[in-house]
């Protein structure tokens, strides 16, 4: 599922061409991995104007360069820079929008160390953190204070999957002088493009979709020229940078991340499908599938989906739980997503959400598609569902 970017190239295009110069690279197809914390300066006058291209190994190297350019383009942002992990990127983005007195909203499905960071950090820096329901749309207007600096959505959720209103949350937002962020991570800048929808500021766990490979940490932070300055003044200030041996994990991931996203969408999609028809099973919370309460939201805003999904099986004790997952083929349990390798981890949000407290009508279970064999994975799937209605 392609689409145009303001050079009028495509996606494919630019994950393939862009990012990488090999005429300054003795030819070399890839922009090498660039080592190294000292930059030399050859006249003192170079040194006082500091206007060479590269002063510091911490402000960047070619390999961190190429990696910013293609999310950019991808993003269709002013700038981007690489932090060391998708948590950096959320905590650099609030950091840039508050300072002590100010008030944050955050979307009740958003990641869950971003809200331990705001619960933990920024309330010891004087800075509120509210939570508003996910599916407020323009109702979160009534939520804004006069000193509400940021509001923090994900869509979707990367637990229960809602689809937000960017939109309505932006315009929101901008009518009381407040910035929108929009975690990006599930549909990747391929299938969702949060600034040409009002966002001020989009994070990425790169670790997952724009790495690929379950083998490097990375975020990315895009911004709006309005609100890059801020951003890029925060990282500096505390430090953050990813070096040139991850940064090059993160550019050969995106060399394939159309096929990649290709692939996993129609493979979730496959397996969502297959999920509803199963007795044992309750609900599935895929925002692609027309049973899903924001199908039409996410039609509107989004042009394909991820490889995360969710569902929700009869209720039942620990011990089927146990009997579902422990004796998994295929799957296992793992905290991240966005590898070749599926994985399905069992989910207990009861405690994490505040705003809206979710009752379960069963257990939730979070799933990533990989890249085995799709009958593999249902007869995984299906061996783990028959265990779970013996245990039940």
């Amino acid at each position: 599922m392609s689409t145009s970017s303001k050079l009028g190239i495509s996606v494919e295009t630019i994950l393939t061409h862009e990012g990488r110069d090999p005429d300054s690279q003795f030819g070399f197809v890839n922009t090498p991995v660039y080592r190294g914390s000292t930059v030399l300066f050859k006249k003192l006058a170079d040194l006082e104007a500091q206007s060479q291209r590269f002063l510091y190994g911490r402000a960047g190297n070619p390999t961190t360069e190429g990696v910013e350019e293609v999310v950019t383009l991808l993003e269709g942002a002013y700038k981007t820079k690489l932090v060391p992990s998708g948590l950096a990127a959320i905590t650099i983005a609030m950091l840039a929008c508050l300072k002590a007195g100010d008030d944050i909203l955050i979307s009740d499905s958003a990641y869950e160390p971003g809200r331990k960071f705001a619960d933990g950090y920024l309330s010891q820096m004087g800075i509120s953190a509210r939570y508003y329901d996910p599916r407020i749309g323009a109702g979160i207007a009534d939520l804004m204070l006069p000193n509400t600096r940021a509001v923090l959505a994900e869509s979707p959720g990367s637990l229960t999957f809602e689809v937000q209103d960017i939109p309505a949350l932006a315009q929101a937002a901008h009518a009381h002088g407040a910035r929108l962020i929009v975690d990006n991570s599930w549909a990747s800048p391929l299938y969702h493009k949060p600034l040409a929808l009002g966002a001020d500021i989009v994070v990425h766990a790169g670790t997952k979709m724009f790495v690929g490979h379950s083998d490097a940490f990375a975020g990315t932070i895009s911004t709006t020229e309005a609100a890059w300055e801020n951003v890029e003044r925060v990282r500096t200030l505390l430090g953050f940078f990813t070096s040139g041996d991850d940064a090059y994990l993160v550019a050969r991931g995106l060399k394939t991340l159309a096929i990649r996203m290709a692939e996993h969408q129609k493979r979730a999609l496959e397996l969502a499908e297959w999920l509803s028809g199963q007795g044992e099973v309750v609900e599935v919370l895929h925002p692609a599938l027309p049973s899903h309460p924001d199908h039409a939201l996410w039609k509107r805003d989004f042009t394909g989906s991820g490889s995360l999904f969710g569902f929700v099986l009869k209720p039942a004790s620990r011990d089927a739980v146990a009997a579902f997952v422990d004796h998994m083929q295929i799957f296992s349990m793992g905290y991240s997503w966005g590898g070749y390798e599926s994985l399905c981890l069992p989910v207990n949000i009861t405690k994490a959400r505040t705003a809206v407290p979710r009752q379960e009508r069963g257990n939730l279970f979070r799933v990533h598609v990989g890249f085995e064999g799709m009958e593999d994975i249902k007869a995984d799937l299906a061996a783990a569902l028959e265990r779970y209605a013996r245990a039940r």
